[in-house]
């Protein structure tokens, strides 16, 4: 297929105005890093959650959210589903921390909450092995999707996609820093919205399926529409359900849903203009993103399996598609060559802010802390602010570059996601647990990163070479999590406390409420308004109120109106509680 002039009419105009907005802010980031990193820690929270939101809806979310329902049915999505729990604990228990911690950077945070040389290592390790390592993984994952789009709807090779969708990019989130990004942020997020229901809108009125009746009716359709697993088919059900919910979601670092809050999320929160816009912020991006945002990419997911019920009739109906890239995500893009002339236009636009509006974040977060906590840390201690400003734009551009040569490496989305849940499993218990517990250190966090790698590098290759069985990705990721907690906690205990002075010093400055630091500071009065069982209540009834507002929305969509309304008022009844909840929060 090919775009007509007003297909590409309308993308020049979108990217204009993108430009246009992102460039207007270049003078400002540039002043110092604070302004370009934190947006001069002054943004209000509906401007910050809208961007985490806009951030998250990737060009990769609706192909990963594809192949799973293609692969796993709606209830696959439990695998992501579940970090409403890592979300709304961040709400409840980590937003306002991070704003009160004051610190640039969430890598700053190990020389505030630790002491010594192993605190400033991990501090410079950690920013290279998430800033650049995972980092770079991330957006190449991003790009990914883009190459399968451009290859579907616009016929262009993958390095012209790489090329093309970096450069663009790369040219305004170098210039303008974080003001650029939420900026162009609160544009693309509209766009990308309309471009998903409108996709969803055709997609379900294609002639062979007929809409939303047809569809569900369907037989290719009828066993992939349950929001639970088979509980019968305990294989399954434990991969994309128990496994999510009872273990991956508090122990396994991923962007975007890290416990604890971390990378782009803490970003956010630190650039908030204060503690209670913080938590406002991550609130709002917890209800946009998982409560109100799925259904439209879940229903583009199933008309594809109509359409394209299989593998060979996505390579039949795209014989130019490069075979190596072919799989179930690409059944996302498949569906959108059946847009009319115009909206085509407009929905390749909204993938397009999609894929801008996540990499733009990840190359301002990544280098911040390639800037902020490597080269300003231990290299050049004395420069004005111009200068790491300028370093700032400069690895910008060598992320970008990095990002596209794994882009050309990796095959489907589904395989980095569950590469990336792989390598941080273990490790998310030691970001829950350091705010509130003393006795966690710096040997505790260096053990957990590097038990996480070794043994997600065993398990990808080790286990070959002595004859083990090849686990499937959920049993990797348990035992991932076993051994790796195992490992930490006996390094923390064999290991000496971080000293009392550091200790104390954090406690002062960030007031952590609960019993966790009675060791060091005796019983001490929680700060006012703060209460522990009212943000665990809070949180809950948070989980209650998303997840009931996602279910009611599929009852909606699949014609049972007793179901939708039944969840409807739970999802109400939960948002209401936690209003009143939050005055006890910290919410002031």
């Amino acid at each position: 297929m090919t775009l007509q002039s007003l297909d590409w009419a309308v993308m020049a105009l979108y990217g204009a105005v993108v430009l246009v907005v992102g460039l207007a802010f270049t003078r400002r980031a540039g002043q110092d890093a604070t302004e370009y990193f934190l947006a001069g820690r002054s943004l209000p929270w509906w401007v910050l959650g809208t961007s985490m939101v806009a951030t998250t809806f990737s060009t990769d979310t609706p192909n990963l959210v594809t192949d799973i329902v293609r692969t796993s049915g709606v209830s696959g999505n439990w695998v992501w589903w579940a970090f409403v729990l890592t979300g709304m604990l961040t709400v409840f228990f980590y937003a306002k921390l991070w704003r009160r911690s004051g610190v640039m950077t969430d890598m700053e945070f190990y020389e505030l909450r630790y002491a010594g040389g192993l605190a400033a290592f991990l501090r410079g390790f950690r920013a290279i092995y998430l800033g650049v390592f995972f980092n770079v993984m991330i957006m190449a994952t991003v790009t990914l999707a883009a190459i399968k789009i451009g290859g579907v709807l616009l016929g262009v090779d993958r390095y012209t996609v790489v090329l093309v969708a970096g450069t663009v990019t790369l040219l305004y989130s170098a210039t303008a820093g974080l003001w650029g990004v939420v900026a162009t942020d609160l544009l693309l997020f509209v766009i990308a919205m309309i471009g998903a229901v409108a996709a969803a809108v055709v997609a379900v009125g294609h002639p062979d399926v007929g809409g939303l009746g047809p569809l569900l009716a369907h037989p290719n359709v009828q066993g992939s529409l349950s929001f639970l697993p088979d509980f019968s088919d305990w294989s399954t059900a434990a991969a994309v359900f128990v496994v999510p919910i009872a273990v991956q979601w508090w122990s396994t670092w991923y962007p975007g849903a890290e416990p604890g809050g971390g990378g782009y999320a803490a970003q956010r929160m630190l650039a908030a203009k204060d503690e209670s816009h913080s938590l406002k912020a991550v609130l709002w991006f917890n209800v946009a993103h998982y409560g109100l945002r799925p259904w439209p990419w879940i229903l583009v997911a199933l008309a594809s399996l109509v359409v394209f019920p299989d593998l060979d009739a996505i390579q039949a109906a795209f014989p130019a598609v490069d075979p190596a890239i072919l799989g179930h995500d690409l059944a996302y893009p498949a569906m959108l060559s059946f847009l009319p002339t115009g909206l085509l236009g407009l929905v390749v636009a909204s993938l397009a802010a999609a894929y801008m509006s996540t990499i733009s974040t990840h190359l301002n977060w990544g280098s911040s802390y390639v800037v902020q906590d490597v080269y300003r840390r231990f290299m050049r201690t004395d420069a004005d602010e111009g200068h790491y400003v300028t370093v700032a734009r400069i690895t910008t551009v060598v992320l970008t570059v990095f990002m596209g040569i794994v882009a050309l490496w990796l095959e489907t989305a589904l395989q980095a996601f569950q590469i990336l849940l792989q390598i941080g499993a273990g490790t998310g218990l030691v970001f829950l647990l350091r705010w509130f517990w003393w006795r966690i250190n710096a040997w505790s966090e260096l053990s957990a990163m590097v038990i996480s790698f070794a043994v997600a590098v065993w398990f990808e290759f080790g286990h070959v070479q002595v004859g083990l069985p090849d686990w499937s990705a959920s049993m990797r990721l348990v035992m991932g999590v076993v051994i790796t907690t195992i490992g930490w906690v006996i390094v923390t205990f064999l290991t000496r406390p971080t000293d009392e002075a550091t200790l104390r010093a954090f406690y002062e400055k960030m007031r952590p409420v609960g019993s966790g630091w009675r060791a060091v500071v005796g019983v001490q009065p929680a700060p006012e308004g703060e209460s522990v069982s009212a943000a665990a209540l809070a949180w809950f009834l948070g989980c209650v109120a998303v997840y009931a507002a996602l279910f009611a929305t599929g009852y909606a969509l699949y014609g049972q109106v007793a179901g939708a309304v039944g969840l409807g008022l739970v999802a109400a009844v939960g948002a209401v509680g936690v209003v009143r909840l939050l005055p006890r929060v910290g919410l002031r």
